[in-house]
């Protein structure tokens, strides 16, 4: 494969992230870093290795690595988090109904290809590129994961969550466009929590003071934990939390017990903790991944039912750590509409798809055409009953 200006770029799999250098992937996922926090530490060294020495990816988990490396003259100038694929679970952009409907006119769809950070609806850059080689990398790593899989002659390509501008660049080398909705909090230069409880409508004001009096009447504390704060054994009562909430979700959590682990060791300065502890005995946390301005929400569980104490823990605290430490934004994870009432507003996501066979790639075409239609209105939608101040909504449009 050659670039632009005619010198060639090596493309290569790689089944472990123990095969590449730390330094080189990170000089691509993460070059940020000399000048302070990543801008999302998913696609980090440190994060994708947790999950694969964890054994969250791997072996019997439907997620095996393949991760893409782009070299030219012998310096990583690209990679991508990529996965062969023998379901569609832990994706948060689902492709079920492809699947079942390739499968019921004959076709094979698993093992499909996937560029994605595992079990995270977080958008972030799916084409890593050193600084200087962001055309020629990202191109390079389009054209080698859609030729891997033409070779293999694997059903599918997808590289989800990435950003607008990727889905852009992908979307002019061919490959099809799709957009969802998540719903995120701006921060827009908030003093404190009061500060933006004015912002509001007074009827949601009300209901925002009424659920955080509520919550914060369980009969415990509310401790909020990052870095060293992070003891080994928050993870164990953590690890109760996010059975609960796998099993009920997924059937069977994503993250294996080591993941938590590991990640204490390697990522606790990337993590706030949000623990509700009682009788000093935590039942119900939050955890949220730090980015550099930008906080995540991940993941949620409880050993005991207290009203709004979700909505304290995952919304209202996260919103308080963003505003102290003057973060862009709040990203809540997937779905739930129930947070528009609570401040978070519709945003547009974007993933890309390329499809082998030709006939069910026009299908697939025209649906996501339609799609994008109804996902635009429905934003529309609902940013107009967001729960903003009449004046604040057109401050915002």
């Amino acid at each position: 494969m050659t670039g632009s200006d005619q010198q060639t770029i090596d493309i290569q799999l790689f089944g472990s992230l123990d095969q590449i250098a730390a330094a080189d992937w990170d000089a691509c996922a993460c070059p940020e870093v000399a000048e302070g926090r990543a801008i999302d530490p998913f696609t980090t060294y440190r994060f994708l290795h947790a999950l694969e020495v964890s054994g969250s990816v791997g072996p019997g988990t439907g997620w095996q690595p393949q991760y893409l490396s782009a070299t030219q003259n012998g310096q990583m100038i690209a990679c991508a988090p990529l996965y062969a694929k023998s379901h569609s679970q832990g994706e948060y952009i689902f492709d079920h109904n492809w699947a079942h409907a390739f499968e019921n006119a004959g076709g094979r769809y698993y093992p499909k290809l996937q560029i994605a950070v595992p079990f995270t609806p977080a958008t972030g850059r799916r084409f890593l590129t050193r600084p200087g080689f962001e055309m020629a990398g990202t191109s390079a790593l389009i054209q080698g994961a859609v030729q891997v899989a033409a070779e293999n002659e694997l059903s599918s390509l997808h590289i989800t969550f990435c950003t607008e501008d990727e889905a852009l660049a992908g979307g002019q080398m061919g490959l099809m466009q799709r957009t969802g909705q998540q719903f995120h909090w701006d921060n827009a230069g908030y003093g404190d929590f009061d500060d933006f409880l004015a912002s509001l409508s007074s009827r949601k004001r009300k209901m925002i003071r009424k659920e955080r009096r509520t919550a914060n009447a369980f009969g415990g504390e509310v401790l909020m934990l990052t870095g060293d704060q992070i003891e080994p054994w928050h993870w164990d009562a953590f690890w109760r939390f996010y059975q609960d909430t796998g099993a009920r979700k997924w059937g069977t959590p994503y993250l294996t017990r080591g993941f938590f682990d590991i990640a204490h060791e390697t990522m606790r300065d990337d993590m706030l903790l949000v623990l509700a502890m009682r009788d000093g005995q935590p039942v119900a946390g939050a955890l949220n991944f730090i980015g550099r301005d930008t906080l995540y929400g991940r993941y949620w569980g409880c050993v005991e039912d207290h009203p709004c104490l979700h909505f304290e823990l995952c919304y209202y605290r996260a919103m308080d750590f963003a505003i102290a430490q003057n973060m862009a934004r709040v990203e809540a994870g997937a779905q739930g509409e129930h947070k528009l009432a609570r401040g978070y507003l519709p945003v547009t996501t974007h993933s890309l798809h390329w499809v082998g066979h030709p006939g069910f790639a026009d299908a697939v075409q025209q649906f996501l055409t339609a799609e994008r239609a109804a996902v635009a209105e429905d934003i529309e939608i609902l940013t107009a009953y967001g729960p903003f101040r009449k004046e604040q909504r057109e401050e915002r449009e």
